[in-house]
């Protein structure tokens, strides 16, 4: 499948490798993969983002995807619905980092080992979620009639079902209908 890939697709998979070292997980998530998609530039994904304004609202997402991994892959939405029934995350959340140290219940598990000296270091592997996003941007691929998989396959894999990145987008006002509009206009100018 990875021969599909286009250079800005390839590109998006290796940010993402680098944004898991960045934050120490020892994973690829969807929270690696919208981050190397919010680098690019240039690209149908990143004109997209661009368009929806998300571009300009990167810190946020940021701010909102460092949220999620804090309270273990909870989402906005999950958080509220879990208030709904009477279920406090925010608590639960504080009381497991006074007990076991801030950050407790990030998601991405212990940093990744320190290579010995001369050793190449280990290879982050890609979590479940993210290798859902890179099949399903596959299906999308054949679904539109293209020949190539795309960072425009990418995002819109990362819209089209429940998630993570598609959560925190949602809450930033890009979900896959709006993306797919983006790039039908890019498509037409």
């Amino acid at each position: 499948m990875f021969e599909r890939f286009t250079t800005s697709a390839r590109e998006v998979v290796r940010g993402a490798v680098r944004h898991a070292e960045d934050t120490g997980s020892d994973t690829v998530g969807e929270a690696e993969l919208l981050l190397a998609l919010l680098d690019r530039t240039g690209s149908p994904a990143a004109d997209a983002l661009a368009a929806l304004g998300a571009h300009g609202r990167r810190d946020s997402i940021e701010r909102a995807l460092a949220e999620v991994r804090r309270r273990g892959g909870i989402s906005n939405a999950d958080a509220e619905a879990l208030a709904g029934l009477g279920i406090d995350v925010g608590e639960i959340v504080a009381r497991v980092e006074e007990a076991h140290g801030v950050g407790a219940l990030a998601t991405g598990g212990a940093p990744a080992r320190t290579p010995r000296r001369g050793k190449r270091p280990p290879r982050r592997p890609f979590a479940r979620e993210a290798k859902s996003v890179l099949e399903r941007s596959l299906r999308i691929a054949l679904a539109r009639g293209d020949k190539h998989i795309g960072d425009e396959h990418l995002l819109l894999s990362l819209t089209a079902r429940p998630g993570i990145a598609a959560h925190v987008l949602a809450d930033h006002d890009v979900t896959y209908v709006q993306v797919e509009r983006a790039l039908a206009a890019r498509a037409e100018s």
